[in-house]
């Protein structure tokens, strides 16, 4: 009985060592929203930080929508990261924050939340300046 206890214990953690495994994300690459938006992440460095650009398929505006720079950090030992996209094409400005997901299938996915700053032209009107 005693030397079958260190047997079954390696055992289990041989059996259970792939569930122990954690799935990795990778940002580098192209991402597609559900609206059509999509972005390029080219790298991640060291230290976190990326750079990317994205093409919005939604505006608000006018203006012919153009694709416009990211730049971005992704904490080094967790999936969560935050962007801040400067439009080109408008006098706003986005920031967003998210987390990356591997999902039973393997598929990488990104979830995140956004707040658009737009220029108003006094303090009067912030209000409804951020969306």
């Amino acid at each position: 009985m005693m030397q079958a206890t260190p047997f079954l214990l390696v055992l289990f953690l041989a059996l259970g060592a792939h569930s122990l495994s954690v799935k990795k994300c990778s940002l580098t690459g192209s991402w597609v929203n559900d609206l059509g938006s999509n972005m390029t992440i080219t790298t991640v460095n060291a230290n976190g930080d990326f750079t990317g650009i994205y093409y919005t398929a939604v505006s608000v505006t006018t203006k012919k929508i153009k694709k416009s720079p990211l730049l971005g950090s992704q904490h080094l030992n967790q999936p969560t990261f935050g962007f801040t996209v400067c439009w080109t094409f408008s006098d706003s400005i986005t920031v967003f924050t998210g987390q990356c997901f591997v999902d039973d299938d393997g598929k990488e996915v990104l979830r995140t939340m956004w707040l658009l700053r737009s220029r108003v032209e006094n303090i009067k009107n912030d209000w409804k300046a951020t969306r």
